[in-house]
């Protein structure tokens, strides 16, 4: 052998994909998931707000999709950022996600918020059609720092 041996750690992964029940309690599941991923490869994203807006994308699939059909998380570490995708087994794609709706949600209503939420505090976000249904998206700024 010539020269030193280096030592090159195994690649890290950037990104997860998770088969969640459809039940709510995948909700508890997903947000630990951000948070584990995002404290693992120290990222800087809001972890907060990717748990709270991860929380309500895999609430409304569980809501608004019928059927056994697990619900699929998907995590990404991107370099300037984080993005999250629910993939459910419903083609339609979620109303008022891209477009604003000019009405404001019933204060006294539990429900009505999710996507306002999504496209107030996230970068972005949107939805795209899968070969078994959707997947609906938000990303957050943010830089992964070395690790």
């Amino acid at each position: 052998m010539n020269g030193n041996a280096v030592y090159e750690p195994p690649a890290i992964p950037t990104s997860w994909r998770v088969a969640l029940p459809h039940t709510t309690a995948a909700v508890p599941v997903a947000r630990a998931l951000v948070r584990t991923a995002l404290a693992e490869r120290e990222h800087s994203a809001d972890c907060d707000t990717a748990e709270l807006l991860t929380a309500e994308l895999v609430a409304n699939a569980v809501e608004h999709t019928s059927g056994a059909t697990p619900i699929e998380l998907v995590l990404r570490l991107l370099p300037a950022g984080f993005q999250v995708e629910v993939h459910d087994a419903d083609p339609e794609p979620p109303r008022d996600l891209t477009r604003p709706n000019l009405d404001l949600p019933d204060p006294w209503q539990e429900h009505g918020r999710g996507l306002l939420l999504i496209r107030s505090l996230s970068s972005s976000c949107g939805h795209r059609p899968t070969e078994s249904g959707k997947a609906v998206w938000f990303r957050l700024p943010g830089q992964r720092r070395p690790v």
